[in-house]
């Protein structure tokens, strides 16, 4: 709940008192106008933090329930996963009367001070992955601003919507296992996202099942350019059928695949004869790659769309309880892992 000295909302006059600075100041800090030195706008976020202070408009805003915008946080823009999100959300979001503000954390010096502005301009907030950490989740919680998650650990209080992913990648990895693959290596970080983390372990409860050693994943950034690095790297590291090279790449997203599949082609290596090679999300390159590129069809225009909707839910009172929504992923098998071309297999079910 909002933390002001006498349990209501905190107001601005609250964080000027708690840093010890002019109305004025603090105004300035929190709108971003003028000349402000440093120590003044580390001691106005530490107040506001604290107060868990959100603007009055917002406030005003849910008090008489004027559902005219929701809030979306992404941590970036590139790649073609977050169009189809971008598409979905507000595809619905139009439908319904609802404009869509969007922030993006990544290499954003400010992420807590473009976060309050966010939350003064929206009735309720969606963020996707990593782009806030829990802390400033449960600040727009206390703040009682409406939270969905995507692609994120439930959090009490919050409605999370995320695609199926540790089963399929478990699936997907068995697969390559019973048709001979023994040497398998996940390509992408687990750290990056919780997305990728419940793709990594899919991956190494099948190699356990298989009785086989887990080997460290390669930790990189899911982009073009670190699958193409990467591949470069195993090129220059090994010969064709040299020893120790894997005989199967799983790679955390279509991105990291592509690239992969490009530089071996260019480096000599034939997949799937001399490895396989398999992406997550089936991005509509995937499909007019050669090899075609085995993945993991996710929903991401759905994703988009469901979030669109539990958000407004939650901001018109429709529904107090959280839900976690889990949508179905699909095993798309093509050519990259040694199989025929559209072969796809449902791996989960959606469950609410």
């Amino acid at each position: 709940m909002p933390s002001g000295p006498t349990g209501r909302p905190a107001t601005i006059y609250d964080v000027a008192a708690l840093a010890k600075l002019s109305i004025a100041t603090v105004s300035r800090v929190l709108q971003g106008t003028g000349p402000v030195s440093a120590k003044a706008r580390a001691r106005v976020d530490q107040a506001a933090h604290e107060l868990n202070y959100v603007p009055l408009r917002a406030a005003r805003s849910l008090a008489v329930q004027r559902h005219e915008a929701h809030g979306l946080v992404l941590p970036d823009l590139a790649g073609p996963f977050y169009g189809d999100l971008l598409m979905g959300y507000e595809r619905w979001a139009g439908e319904h009367g609802q404009s869509v503000i969007l922030t993006v954390t990544h290499g954003n010096p400010e992420p807590q001070r473009s976060l309050r502005d966010l939350a003064g301009r929206v009735d309720g907030i969606v963020v996707h992955g990593n782009a806030l950490d829990l802390p400033a989740v449960l600040d727009l919680r206390r703040a009682n601003v409406p939270v969905v998650l995507v692609a994120h650990p439930p959090v009490t209080g919050c409605d999370s919507i995320r695609s199926e992913s540790a089963t399929s990648a478990e699936q997907l990895t068995s697969r390559l296992l019973d048709h001979g693959r023994t040497n398998l290596l996940f390509v992408g970080d687990p750290a990056s996202s919780y997305d990728v983390s419940e793709r990594y372990a899919g991956f190494s409860a099948a190699l356990k099942a298989h009785k086989l050693k887990v080997p460290e994943p390669e930790r990189v950034p899911l982009t073009e350019e670190a699958g193409a690095a990467f591949a470069t790297k195993l090129l220059d590291a090994t010969k064709v059928g040299g020893k120790g090279r894997p005989d199967g790449l799983v790679c955390a997203n279509d991105e990291l695949a592509l690239a992969v599949l490009k530089a071996l082609a260019k480096g000599g290596v034939a997949v799937p004869g001399d490895i396989v090679v398999t992406g997550w999300d089936d991005v509509m390159a995937a499909r007019y790659v050669s090899p075609g590129l085995s993945t993991v069809r996710q929903p991401m225009a759905e994703l988009g769309r469901l979030a669109a909707q539990r958000l407004h839910e939650r901001i018109t009172g429709e529904r107090t309880r959280a839900r976690n929504d889990v949508l179905a992923t699909q095993l798309v098998l093509r050519e990259s892992c040694g199989t025929g071309p559209g072969e796809a297999e449902t791996t989960a079910t959606r469950t609410g």
